[in-house]
């Protein structure tokens, strides 16, 4: 009964869990579900209780002892309680984005929305627009269905304004202007074969659905045959799909094989796939702004509004406000202290790359760059005690693996934030053991459930977790984990993190 619990959790779209993607296969769900129940049923104390000795012990005693171990604790006041290799550098993979969310809420404040505004030149002459129409892109990473429940409204509601008017056909061109960012699509370091997947999109000024197409394959067919594959926005033909996968009989397991060509919109499908298997995958595209643009159009001409004009972009500079142009619609964001919430619960990189450049924009006026953006985290950093003559930095998200700090350092600022007015929207947007987020399926049945706040780390060979502990005695605990250059099973290290925290919770 308790098996059939947990099955069900992973009967659903494939996501990212812990930091890590778990398959929806039949075969690759009843693995998970057991390993689940391993980490989380009452054995967890029993585990707990054979390693109170130590966290060294713990870690000594463990498969994963080989690996660079780093951790801190402190009080909520700053005493330093349990330390190992504090000092030294560690790559935190996703832990960084405890850093840059705050540098968001600091520099740009916790109700900052961006703007998205739709212009028209020339003027309307009976049912047409006789000019083109302006999207200004401002970076808005929240167009798409996390952040409401319709992906498509703005294009809805862009449409809807247009009818109102009486407009049937758009005489001119759809123009997108991205220059509120540079045009440099990835930040240095990050690895190419992750570069088809929806947690490392293209960035650019003009962002809709995350900058990915949503594709679900359904093996539907003999065991040789193909499966027949649908996709969102509306099978876009922006995007073209090879699809060369192949289903394999019933039991066997999923293999997963997607890559898009880099530079191109071609996307190639070679997963295999068992007999009945359903399997969806966010993947993302080339040119984010030229499919934004290209949506709408589409978009409009389904709803029956001829466009005649080209899509064209431009990052020219432009006085929006010398009558040239008309307004007619301006889309506000929902507050930053929202998106904060999705880049830490779940722990998104688009947003954290996105809100990086933006500070460059609205600070110097300036297209949005990673490098500049860097250079004001680091500034931050520097503020709130880090040592930056040893700061590494590639990337907001910390996705790239030559971004490095200390533990120390990071543990010491999570003590800092509680102290800033933003704190609370700060603590509320880290992932709950048990409830939510990257630590959804983590410390379920654990005494650490509801009782952990806090941000995961994961890229090959590097798990991380830091965060917010309140113990048994009541007392609060500062903790920051890295486990470097690992080699065993992510589930392992994240079981030895799980005896860690434990420790803590009984020990303090």
């Amino acid at each position: 009964m308790i098996l059939m619990k947990y099955l069900r959790h992973f009967n659903l779209k494939r996501k990212n869990i812990s930091g890590y993607k778990m398959s929806s296969s039949p075969s690759n769900m009843m693995k998970s579900a057991v390993l689940i129940l391993i980490l989380c049923s009452g054995l967890t104390g029993t585990l707990a209780a054979q390693d109170r000795g130590s966290i060294r012990e713990i870690i000594d005693n463990s498969a994963a002892a080989s690996s660079f171990w780093s951790f801190q604790v402190r009080s909520s006041n700053g005493d330093v309680l349990e330390e190992f290799n504090g000092d030294n550098l560690i790559r935190p993979a996703s832990n960084l984005k405890l850093v840059t969310s705050a540098a968001y809420l600091d520099q740009l404040g916790t109700d900052y929305q961006f703007e998205t505004v739709l212009y028209g030149s020339g003027g309307q002459t009976g049912n047409r627009w006789d000019g083109d129409l302006y999207i200004r892109g401002a970076g808005d990473p929240s167009i798409n269905g996390e952040a409401y429940d319709d992906p498509l409204f703005l294009f809805q509601r862009w449409y809807t304004i247009l009818d109102s008017m009486g407009v049937e056909v758009i005489d001119g061109n759809i123009i997108g202007h991205d220059g509120y960012f540079d045009d440099i699509p990835y930040p240095r370091g990050w690895e190419w074969d992750d570069l088809s997947y929806y947690y490392a999109p293209e960035i650019s000024a003009l962002s809709f659905n995350q900058n990915v197409v949503d594709l679900e394959v359904s093996a539907n067919g003999e065991p040789g045959s193909r499966p027949s594959i649908t996709w969102f926005p509306f099978e876009t033909p922006y995007v073209r799909f090879v699809n060369e996968q192949r289903i394999t009989p019933e039991n066997t397991s999923f293999d997963e094989s997607y890559r898009r060509e880099l530079g191109s919109n071609t996307i190639y499908l070679r997963s295999t796939l068992p007999e009945g298997h359903y399997e969806t995958e966010p993947l993302s595209v080339h040119n984010p702004s030229l499919y934004f643009i290209d949506t709408f159009k589409r978009y409009l001409q389904l709803m029956g509004i001829r466009v005649e004009g080209q899509l064209l972009l431009s990052d020219d500079p432009v006085e929006w406000d010398n009558g040239t142009f008309t307004e007619i619609d301006s889309n506000r964001s929902k507050p930053l202290h929202t998106m904060i919430d999705r880049l830490n619960r779940e722990s998104d990189n688009h947003y954290a790359e996105m809100l990086l450049k933006t500070l460059v924009a609205e600070r110097y006026g300036v297209p949005g760059s990673t490098e500049l953006g860097l250079e004001i985290v680091k500034g931050f950093m520097s503020n709130h005690g880090f040592d930056t003559t040893a700061v590494e930095l590639r990337d907001a998200s910390g996705m790239a693996p030559a971004t490095l700090l200390k533990t120390s350092d990071l543990n010491r600022f999570l003590v800092d934030m509680q102290q800033k007015s933003y704190f609370d929207i700060y603590y509320n947007s880290l992932s709950v053991a048990g409830q939510n987020g990257t630590l959804q399926y983590r410390f379920y049945n654990s005494d650490i459930a509801n009782n952990f706040y806090g941000k995961t780390g994961f890229m090959s060979g590097v798990r991380s977790i830091s965060g917010y502990l309140d113990t048994q005695s009541g007392s609060r605990l500062v903790v920051t984990i890295a486990t470097n250059n690992y080699t065993v099973r992510t589930a392992v290290v994240d079981r030895i993190h799980q005896r860690i925290l434990d420790y803590l919770y009984t020990r303090y």
